[in-house]
């Protein structure tokens, strides 16, 4: 084994990595499972980012490259998970706290029927997860209103666009119900083997698949203006990009399949890579690399497995004094359970994540964004 610690590589074969500093926190089980999935037939090259954490039998934070087959299994349930970037028109020093938490503790989760009717495209209306559109769902998933903390490179914060005066909303949200629906068709007729190329089976799935990723962004679209509404403003989209999704690519010389499993596309000229709900979200710009497979983190990552949440920290903290941050934020989330596994105690400190990268040349970090006001659920998760 190669630990160059110097370059934040750590080398588990000549086709196995991971990058994280010597500061970033990286369980053993996550590296073991990195091994496990890169012997996968024709599994040529497995990336771990900085914000790498074990998953149900793959792990969460790390890109696959694979030639002749692809695995849908790595690509899993939430196909199409992802984030939305809005620059929303309300200026943050109108901003009172108290009246914004109350106007978004009072948003349903779940989209009401005649606000679905009014917003969801025509083709939309009868499709069999519409119900689910605009809403957020369980998880890590959540809505998330900034501010500009810190511009870090003025030349490229102009370049975006972005009103520093103004809030950022980051939707955070995927395929819901529809892509569990088609993973667990193809589990159950293929198992976890893959699918080779070309084949009638590869291209019902990746059409199926291809639907979701339409359907997570559109999702996210619609929770940015349901969120939004509420508290009587509107905003456009500065970037939206999925994290869980499987594409052709070319790399190393090779045409494959890139599988992304919570990690973020570098083929875009700005994304956030957020932090927990306590802590910092930073601004960046990616750079394409073949070390990386041309992906970036897509947040801190876990540090602790959500079984064990509740138990390490309710003894210290109540609910209420975790929907309160350090940062001066806030945390909409009625769910007393969600709050514990979500806690910013149960995650990496986005700081080495984002130096881990740094330093390796990967991004160029534009923008740090503060947390103002984050919703979860407003009551138990539908």
């Amino acid at each position: 084994m190669d630990w160059n610690m110097d370059k934040c590589v750590h080398y588990l074969s000549d086709r196995v990595c991971y990058i994280a500093s010597d500061k970033t926190w990286i369980e053993s089980k996550a590296i073991q499972q990195l091994v496990t999935t890169a012997q996968l037939p024709e599994m040529a090259y497995v990336t771990g980012m900085p914000d790498l954490h074990p998953g149900r039998g793959y792990p969460i934070g790390a890109v696959f490259f694979s030639v002749n087959r692809f695995y849908p299994a790595l690509v899993g349930n939430d196909i199409g998970c992802g984030m939305t970037l809005f620059q929303t028109e309300f200026n943050h020093s109108k901003l009172n706290l108290d009246k914004i938490e109350k106007k978004l503790s009072e948003m349903s989760d779940i989209a009401p029927i005649e606000w679905l009717i009014d917003n969801l495209p025509a083709d939309m209306q009868n499709h069999p997860f519409a119900h689910s559109l605009g809403s957020i769902g369980g998880g890590n998933h959540f809505a998330e209103f900034q501010q500009i903390d810190q511009v870090i490179n003025q030349a490229l914060f102009t370049n975006s666009g972005i009103n520093k005066k103004q809030l950022l909303l980051l939707v955070h949200s995927g395929s819901r119900g529809l892509g569990q629906s088609i993973l667990r068709a193809h589990t159950e007729q293929f198992g976890h083997q893959g699918l080779v190329a070309n084949t009638d089976a590869a291209n019902d799935y990746l059409q199926a698949h291809d639907h979701a990723l339409n359907y997570a962004k559109l999702n996210r679209h619609l929770i940015g203006h349901r969120m939004m509404e509420q508290i009587h403003t509107q905003g456009t989209v500065i970037t939206d990009v999925n994290h869980n999704l499987v594409e052709p690519c070319e790399l190393y010389n090779q045409q494959g399949w890139l599988h992304r499993k919570g990690a973020t596309p570098a083929h875009h000229e700005i994304v956030v890579i957020p932090g927990s709900r306590g802590d910092h979200s930073y601004l960046v710009k990616p750079i394409i690399s073949e070390l990386s497979l041309h992906s970036l983190p897509h947040g801190a990552g876990r540090k602790w497995m959500r079984t064990e949440c509740k138990g390490r920290l309710s003894h210290r903290f109540t609910p209420l004094q975790l929907s309160r941050t350090a940062l001066g934020s806030r945390i909409i989330c009625a769910n007393k359970q969600l709050i514990y596994e979500e806690a910013p105690q149960s995650y990496k400190s986005i700081e080495t994540v984002i130096e881990s990268m740094r330093s390796l040349g990967l991004i160029e970090v534009i923008a740090r964004l503060k947390p103002v006001i984050t919703y979860k659920t407003s009551g138990e998760i539908a």
